[in-house]
């Protein structure tokens, strides 16, 4: 299993940039790509980005593409995403994921999750 902490949420005005971190300890040997994944109140857990283990392919939700950037640091287990241009309907808590599933779309599953993280954007 691979453990997964993420950091780097907090508050920030409209227009804001926050980078999220997520560090991945135990059999990490096992990981081939990670993702970031949000949930805003009330509603279901969504897909935001994904990354190949060597950071070779990235792919995004089509409303943070153009805002959000994801990166790896494969030598250092750890994945990034920079979210730029935040906006209120961003709020959401922000999960790290290691092996998220695509089958012609991009799935809930994975092979490990983190805690979460809080991301507030205020008007």
């Amino acid at each position: 299993q691979v453990q997964l902490v993420e950091s780097g949420g907090g508050l920030v005005q409209t227009g804001g940039s926050l980078r999220l971190s997520c560090a991945a300890s135990g059999r990490t040997s096992e990981i081939y790509a990670m993702g970031w994944y949000r949930q805003a109140p009330g509603k279901e857990r969504d897909f935001v980005a994904a990354i190949s283990r060597n950071g070779g392919n990235t792919y995004y939700a089509n409303g943070v593409k153009d805002r959000f950037i994801i990166s790896i640091d494969n030598d250092k287990n750890t994945l990034y995403l920079q979210m730029n241009s935040l906006q209120p309907e961003d709020t959401a808590v922000y999960y790290c994921a290691t092996n998220p599933r695509y089958r012609g779309a991009w799935q809930r599953d994975a092979d490990s999750w983190g805690q979460g993280t809080q991301v507030t954007v205020s008007s």
